[in-house]
């Protein structure tokens, strides 16, 4: 799913916040909730007006084709602006606020925290490219049909001549010398860009027959193409000074999974749960293999498994797949599907192929009928022909994925969070959340017969576990504990990933250190349930999940909502 941050210079300057509640002293001033409401509103707009591309994705087109100012002096206005929110909002007086108006206070709290982590502690802004590419990415003129094609053709080229700009801005920020993974990164996906823009995008918008647009888009998709490579040759000449200096640090590590996910862990204990849940999978995945392929190694027994190809390729396999889940939860009383809307499945666009699959949802201003669409990444056109065919996994653990971004994973998730009644609940997720949700479906709908008696479906959602599980020890390793790239490289051979993934998951783990997230949430959700449940003994596993999905924010924060206690979530 793609995050997008940032913020621009004038939002920056007259963002209001949120209004310091006092009680009220007359029969006609507005109640605790009135004035909540009213700051809510007003912080809202400030936000979207400083975040414009997030604004875009969550449906706002009348900040089509923005982006922020990202200039030395934006980025310091912006880490002011949240403190300064934060403040505003710690001032309210909790007393005169309705239960429901409490709990979105605590969702705001938890995104500035998390925000304010990234952009001032982490300091991402000025280290990391990864920072700025979901900012960059124009899928949503391109593929998503919230208007006519020329009125998106339009906003596109706004865009367009926004990058150079905006790629003048990243090189000024970023300072050198860099880690060589994330000048690596930076290099393919600035690169990628560059090539998307001077040869995907024109094909897009061929159909509007308008001669001054189409010149209008052939000079913008020219000049972001320049400046885009411009970007990436110069991390290229930087690789002769790289460094291999990524590691967050034990004390900056632990502070952001404080910070961003409330959950507040010796990092030793952090690990030895991750090791656990990986032995667990690994045990599974055993059992399993001793009636599959007996006799042969757990990697044997796997590459069997993925031998199972999906008929058409990945993405005409997941097409096949989706009516299938979509069916079985309904049938099987899971989880409440809210309504009808269907997700797409389409090819990654080569900017945004680091990993094999992600789904762009439709965002809360959006109307019903515009499509989330389910993208898969072909692999990487540089690799050995046996790496390329390796990284297609097979039937099973495309059914995985499947679940994962889609039934019941993510988009059936936010077709619950694009209903919540709260503005705030619906802009303001936590990754350990989302990506929790999403994995812990996977072993969910296994557990619930999903298949019953297809091994390779087993095999398959037990790969993507340990893929997961390799996440997780990864990012402690890589960021507390010295490891290396090829290190991590080899913990994803262990757990069974093909070589494909193995790379492009251990250069990952060195700029997204957060995505432990995966396995972090899965377990703090499973936890949470087997709470929950034993608490309400006549509710069945669609309460849960439907109660669960109601929320927003951090599991840990969602957990004492739920349980109303601030017992372990772990």
């Amino acid at each position: 799913m793609q995050i997008n941050r940032l913020v621009s210079l004038l939002a920056a300057v007259i963002a209001t916040g949120l209004l310091v509640v006092a009680p009220a002293r007359a029969a006609d001033a507005p109640s605790g909730d009135a004035a909540w409401d009213a700051g809510v509103a007003r912080f809202i707009e400030g936000h979207l007006a400083a975040n414009p591309v997030t604004a875009v994705y969550a449906g706002r087109h009348d900040f089509d084709g923005r982006l922020p100012d990202l200039s030395e002096a934006a980025l310091r206005r912006d880490v002011a602006r949240i403190e300064a929110e934060r403040a505003r909002i710690l001032a309210v007086d909790v007393s005169q606020l309705s239960e429901s108006r409490q709990r979105e206070r605590a969702y705001l709290l938890a995104a500035l925290d998390a925000d304010l982590f990234w952009k001032k502690e982490a300091d991402w802004p000025r280290r990391n490219p990864a920072f700025y590419l979901g900012l960059l990415d124009p899928e949503i003129y391109l593929s998503k049909p919230y208007a006519s094609l020329e009125s998106r053709m339009r906003a596109y080229i706004a865009y367009a001549r926004e990058i150079p700009r905006a790629a003048s801005q990243i090189r000024g920020n970023l300072r050198t010398p860099m880690p060589a993974p994330w000048i690596e990164y930076g290099i393919n996906a600035f690169s990628g860009f560059a090539q998307f823009y001077g040869n995907d995008v024109a094909a897009v918008f061929a159909d509007v027959k308008d001669p001054a647009l189409q010149s209008q888009l052939a000079a913008a998709n020219a000049a972001a193409a320049k400046a885009m490579q411009e970007l990436a040759d110069w991390l290229i000449a930087e690789r002769k000074h790289a460094t291999q200096d990524y590691a967050l640090g034990p004390q900056l590590f632990a502070r952001m999974v404080a910070a961003t996910e409330q959950v507040d862990v010796p990092l030793a204990r952090l690990q030895q749960i991750g090791q656990a849940d990986m032995d667990r999978n690994l045990a599974s995945l055993k059992k399993v293999c001793d009636g599959y392929a007996p006799g042969k190694t757990l990697r044997e027994c796997a590459d069997k498994a993925n031998a199972m190809k999906p008929e058409g390729g990945a993405v005409a396999g997941a097409r096949r797949q989706l009516p299938e889940l979509q069916a079985f939860v309904a049938a099987k009383g899971i989880v409440t599907i809210p309504g009808p809307e269907q997700a797409l499945v389409e090819a990654a666009p080569p900017y945004n192929a680091q990993n094999f699959a992600y789904i762009n949802t439709a965002g809360p201003y959006e109307s019903k009928d515009v499509p989330s669409v389910y993208y898969i990444a072909p692999p990487d056109p540089r690799w050995t022909p046996e790496e390329q065919a390796q990284y297609v996994g097979g039937e099973g653990t495309l059914l995985s994925t499947s679940v994962h971004e889609v039934w019941p994973g993510h988009f059936l998730h936010f077709l619950h969070v694009n209903r919540n009644p709260s503005k705030v609940a619906q802009l303001f997720q936590s990754y350990a959340y989302t990506e929790g949700w999403a994995h812990y479906a996977e072993e969910m709908m296994k557990d619930e017969g999903l298949r019953a008696g297809s091994a390779e479906w087993e095999i398959g959602q037990l790969l993507s576990a340990l893929r997961r599980n390799a996440r997780y020890l990864s990012a402690i390793g890589l960021h507390t504990q010295g490891m290396t790239v090829a290190q991590s490289e080899q913990l994803f051979r262990d757990a069974l990933a093909d070589p494909g993934n193995a790379r492009q998951q251990a250069l990952r783990g060195t700029y997204d250190p957060a995505y432990l997230n995966y396995t972090l949430g899965k377990l703090m959700i499973l936890q949470l349930r087997k709470d929950w449940m034993a608490a309400n003994p006549q509710a069945s596993l669609r309460d849960f999940h439907d109660a669960f999905l109601s929320y927003s924010g951090p599991v840990p924060l969602v957990r004492k909502l739920m349980l109303g206690n601030d017992s372990p979530p772990l």
